[in-house]
């Protein structure tokens, strides 16, 4: 499965992006689609996976009720809703593939298909 993570883009505080995720060679079918992020400096963060075909859906808990999961299953694209953007939200945004189990759903490891990722930068 290749990825293509896009979306990301300088934006204001308080400000909304839309990250996609688009898979290539396979579909998403019987994988779980996982977003990170990672801040120069730091180690990669768990932000939300869905599963792609039961459609259960995990947030990290600190970023709940801002950013939000979804897919779109005939065009085989997950996204990331980011709303309310802080500055400390600036990171490296990776979505992943892989078929973790769900005490390893956010453990970046359990992915083993990756996008290159796409910058989100947020101003104050």
């Amino acid at each position: 499965v290749q990825l293509q993570a896009s979306g990301g883009g300088l934006v204001q505080a308080g400000g909304s992006l839309r990250l996609s995720c688009a898979a290539s060679g396979r579909t998403f079918s019987g994988y779980t689609v996982g977003w990170f992020r990672q801040a120069p400096g730091k180690e990669r963060e768990f932000v939300a996976a869905i599963r792609w075909s039961g459609g259960n859906i995990y947030h990290a808990d600190s970023m709940k009720g801002r950013f939000t999961i979804s897919r779109d299953y005939a065009k085989n694209t997950a996204f990331l809703q980011l709303n309310s953007l802080k500055p400390e939200d600036t990171a490296v945004y990776y979505c992943g593939a892989g078929r973790p189990i769900m005490s390893t759903v956010r453990a970046h490891d359990s992915y083993y298909y990756w996008g290159q990722g796409t910058q989100v930068t947020v101003s104050s």
